[in-house]
C-alpha cells in the first residue's frame, strides 16, 4: 500500500484552503481524481465541501462514478472530512460517499469522519477539553485523521473470532438464514459465537451523565444491567469481528439493535473498538437496504470506532419467510461475501496473529 496520502477533493468552502494548508502541513500528499484513474492500494483522504443546500454536482458525479466502477478503490483505506457552510447535511454526505467508496473496495478505519459544521459548534466539547479554539480543534482533528490513515495497517488473524448478533425470530427470519449460510461457507480457522438480543428484556440507554456511565462501566455493568451488560458487551470485547444481522424495520434497524448501539457508550467509556471489524447483512422486504446499511455503518464505524472492511455489507431483498432461499444467485452472493470476510480477516498472504 502507498505511503503517500492521496487527497480527493470535491466541492469548496471559504475555509477549506486554510484547513488543508494547516492540517496537512508537512504531510506528503498528492491530489487525484478517481474519475481519471483507478486508485488501488492507496491511502486516501476524501475532503468534501458543501453549502447550505448540501453537496454539489461534483460530489454526486464522484458518487455515481464509484457506484459504477465497483473495483476502482480495491486495496485502499480512507478517511473523510466534510466541511459545511451550514449546520446540516455534513453527516448525510459522509454516509453517502463512504457507502459508495466501500462498495468500490475501499476500507475505512474506525471513526473515519471529521466534520465541520458552519459554526463549528460541533467541536465545542473537545475544544473545551483541549483548551483551544473551535477552529484549532477542527484543524487538529483533520491532521490526526490524515496521520491515522497514513499509519493504518489492517490487522489479520490466525484464528478469527467472529460474533454474529441479531434480534430476529430464528424460525422465520430470512436474515438469520443468510447469516448462518455465510458462517457455513467460512473455513475452519474461524471460531463463531451467535447471540440473540431476544434473550431477555433489552432496555434502551437512559442517557446517564458521563460520570454515572463511567461508574457503572468500571463495575462491568450499566444502570439497566441485563443481557447487554452480562452477555453482549463481554462477547463484543472478546471478538475480532462483528456480523450484524439487520432486517429492515421501516427503513431502520430494529429497536433491540438500536438499543444495543446506544448502550455501547457504556463500553466505550472503558475501551475503544478500533481493533474490531464490522460486517453486516441487511434484508428488506421491499426496498431500502442501503438506508439500513448506512445506519449500521454510521452507528458502529463513525461513532463506535469499529473498522469498516471493503464491501462490509451483504444486502438482499426478500419478503416472505424462506423466500431468500430462492432469490436469483443467492448462494453465489453468500459465497462471495464469505470469501471477502476470509480475505479481510485471514489476509491474502502470511497470516499474522493479533
Amino acid at each position: 500500500m502507498s505511503e503517500l496520502l492521496t487527497l480527493i477533493r470535491v466541492g469548496d468552502t471559504p475555509r477549506m484552503e486554510s484547513l488543508l494548508h494547516k492540517a496537512l502541513s508537512g504531510i506528503p500528499y498528492e491530489e487525484a481524481s478517481p474519475q481519471n484513474q483507478a486508485l488501488h492500494n492507496r491511502r486516501i483522504l476524501f475532503v468534501v465541501g458543501i453549502d447550505n443546500q448540501g453537496p454539489g454536482t461534483d460530489f454526486y458525479r464522484l458518487v455515481r462514478w464509484l457506484r459504477r466502477w465497483t473495483n476502482s478503490l480495491t486495496g485502499s483505506v480512507a478517511g473523510i472530512v466534510v466541511d459545511g457552510r451550514g449546520e446540516l447535511y455534513t453527516k448525510q454526505a459522509a454516509q453517502t460517499l463512504v457507502m459508495a467508496a466501500n462498495l468500490a473496495g475501499c476500507a475505512f478505519l474506525g471513526k473515519p469522519l471529521v466534520e465541520g459544521t458552519g459554526s463549528l459548534y460541533n467541536q465545542h466539547i473537545l475544544a473545551k477539553r483541549l483548551g483551544v479554539s473551535w477552529e484549532a480543534t477542527y484543524f487538529r482533528r483533520v491532521r490526526e485523521l490524515a496521520q491515522r490513515v497514513l499509519a493504518f495497517t489492517p490487522p489479520t488473524f490466525a484464528r478469527p473470532r467472529l460474533l454474529m448478533i441479531h434480534a430476529s425470530d430464528n424460525r422465520r427470519s430470512n436474515t438469520v438464514w443468510i447469516g448462518r449460510q455465510v458462517l457455513q461457507k467460512l473455513t475452519s480457522p474461524f471460531s463463531f459465537r451467535e447471540v440473540s438480543l431476544q434473550n431477555g428484556t433489552i432496555q434502551d440507554c437512559r442517557g446517564c451523565s458521563y460520570t454515572a456511565c463511567l461508574h457503572f462501566a468500571q463495575r462491568h455493568t450499566c444502570f439497566y444491567g441485563g443481557a447487554i451488560s452480562t452477555e453482549i458487551i463481554p462477547a463484543i470485547e472478546n471478538c475480532d469481528a462483528m456480523l450484524f444481522l439487520c432486517p429492515n424495520y421501516n427503513d431502520a434497524v430494529s429497536a433491540n439493535i438500536m438499543a444495543l448501539f446506544n448502550r455501547l457508550t457504556n463500553l466505550l467509556t472503558q475501551r475503544d473498538l478500533y481493533d474490531k471489524y464490522l460486517f453486516g447483512i441487511v434484508v428488506s422486504g421491499y426496498s431500502g437496504s442501503d438506508l439500513v446499511a448506512q445506519q449500521l455503518m454510521g452507528a458502529m464505524c463513525f461513532n463506535k470506532t469499529t473498522m469498516l472492511p471493503p464491501r462490509f455489507c451483504l444486502m438482499q431483498t426478500a419478503h416472505d419467510p424462506d423466500s431468500a432461499k430462492n432469490m436469483p444467485a443467492i448462494q453465489e452472493r453468500i459465497q462471495a461475501f464469505a470469501a471477502n470476510m476470509e480475505s479481510v480477516l485471514l489476509g491474502q498472504g502470511v497470516k499474522r496473529t493479533v
